[in-house]
């Protein structure tokens, strides 16, 4: 869902975009659900494997003939307390949340470096790096590693004129007609903890937020335009979409 919001937002403003995904079906039905084929294509890639991921950043080369904007957004949810989640997955959650994010970002430093043309990365981030839940330990900590891996990037890619700022989403459960893989995962897990349904997850969770608002793949879409617009010299910066959390309020 947030894949797709994001590209649609992009699409929007004018970007050639190259989506992704490790499931050809699941990229296959993001794609005609955006529909721009002239200016969307669409690539396998897989961030736990480095030749996969620089495979991607070729095809994207080939089709479009450079990288401006990069948006790290693979991601996998793991539930359960921490005396609970084994090592088997703990280690699943590793390697698609922090080390697929440190390909990605190691891919696109490179591209950047030898286009000589500065460019952008925008983490998706999450607001359980500031405000983390029980039960969800696994997913908050590989996150929160990746959000520190986009810090450090904004740091070393500066002097490439590489702007490199995240985006920290809560309870995105859909875009449009396309449903959050994640929460599909997710969500029974997380309805038992709260002793709800599964229908009621949305609206819980939209009537926790300040502004009693529920969150889409669009919302994250606009705040990765924005802060890929180059409009304001910004870089490291972390921007909530989350409907207004105080307890992950950036500090």
């Amino acid at each position: 869902a947030i894949g797709v919001g994001v590209a649609r937002q992009l699409l929007a403003s004018g970007a050639h975009v190259v989506l992704t995904d490790r499931d050809p079906e699941a990229l296959a039905r993001a794609a005609a659900e955006l529909g721009e084929r002239a200016r969307c294509v669409a690539v396998t890639l897989d961030v736990t494997d480095t030749a996969s991921v620089e495979a991607g950043f070729d095809a994207a080369v080939r089709a479009f003939g450079g990288v401006d904007l990069v948006v790290v957004n693979a991601g996998i949810a793991v539930t359960g307390a921490l005396g609970d989640v084994t090592d088997a997955d703990f280690a699943r959650a590793t390697e698609v949340n922090l080390h697929g994010a440190h390909r990605t970002i190691r891919a696109a430093a490179h591209r950047f470096e030898r286009e000589g043309r500065g460019g952008d990365v925008v983490m998706i981030s999450t607001k359980n790096v500031a405000a983390p839940g029980a039960g969800f330990g696994a997913y908050s900590a590989t996150k929160a590693g990746a959000h520190q891996l986009a810090r450090v990037a904004a740091v070393e890619l500066a002097p490439l004129g590489v702007r490199v700022n995240l985006v920290a989403p809560d309870a995105v459960f859909s875009e449009g007609a396309v449903a959050s893989g994640l929460w599909a995962g997710i969500g029974p897990d997380r309805a038992r903890a709260r002793g709800l349904e599964v229908v009621d997850l949305p609206a819980f969770y939209r009537g926790r937020n300040l502004l009693k608002l529920e969150v889409t793949g669009s919302h994250v879409g606009h705040a990765v335009v924005f802060l890929a617009s180059g409009r304001i010299p910004t870089t490291g910066a972390v921007l909530p979409v989350d409907g207004g959390l105080p307890e992950a309020f950036p500090r």
